[in-house]
C-alpha cells in the first residue's frame, strides 16, 4: 500500500509541471504587449523624423533594438523553460525551429537571461550618456551602479556554472 501511495504522490508531482503552461502562454501573449509597444515607438520615430538630429535617430533605433531584444529574451524563455520544465516541443524536422531549441539547460538559459539583462542594461545607459545634459548626476550614478551590478552578477553566475561545471567533469572521470 505505501508503495501505491508513493506512486500516486510521485505522479501527481511530475503531472504538476503542467501548472507551469498557463505561465508560458501568458509569455507568449506579452509579446503581443511588446510588439504593440515596438510598433508605437516606430510610428513615433518616424511621425517625427524630419524633425530630428543623429543623436535623436540613434536614441530611436536603440529603443526598437531594446524592445527586439527584450522579445528575443522572451522568446528563450518560453522555449527553454517549456522544453526543460514541462514537456519537449514537437516541431518535428520543421525547417524554421531554431537550432538552440532543445539544447538550452537551465545553466545555459540562466546565462542568457543574464547576457540579455546586461544588454538591455547597457543600451539603457547608452541612451542615457546621449542625453547627459538632460539627466540629473544622482540618476546616472544609480543607473551606472545598477549596470555594474548586472555585470558582475552575470561574470559571477557564469564563473559559479564553470566551476561547476569542471566540478562534474572531474567526478566524472
Amino acid at each position: 500500500m505505501a508503495k501505491g501511495i508513493e506512486t500516486f504522490i510521485e505522479r501527481g508531482l511530475f503531472a504538476s509541471r503542467w501548472l507551469l503552461a498557463p505561465m508560458y502562454i501568458g509569455l507568449s501573449v506579452s509579446l503581443f504587449l511588446l510588439i504593440y509597444i515596438f510598433m508605437q515607438e516606430l510610428a513615433h520615430f518616424f511621425s517625427d523624423l524630419g524633425n530630428l538630429d543623429a543623436n535623436d535617430i540613434i536614441l530611436g533605433v536603440l529603443s526598437l533594438i531594446d524592445l527586439s531584444l527584450a522579445a528575443n529574451l522572451v522568446l528563450i524563455v518560453i522555449f527553454s523553460g517549456y522544453e526543460n520544465f514541462v514537456s519537449k516541443m514537437n516541431t518535428g524536422d520543421h525547417e524554421d525551429h531554431p537550432e538552440w531549441s532543445g539544447s538550452v539547460d537551465f545553466s545555459a538559459l540562466k546565462l542568457k537571461l543574464v547576457a540579455s539583462i546586461v544588454a538591455i542594461s547597457g543600451i539603457h545607459l547608452l541612451k542615457v550618456f546621449m542625453e547627459v545634459d538632460k539627466i540629473p548626476e544622482s540618476q546616472i550614478k544609480w543607473m551606472l551602479i545598477i549596470h555594474m551590478v548586472f555585470v558582475v552578477s552575470g561574470v559571477l553566475l557564469a564563473t559559479m556554472d564553470r566551476i561547476a561545471s569542471s566540478t562534474k567533469y572531474l567526478k566524472g572521470k
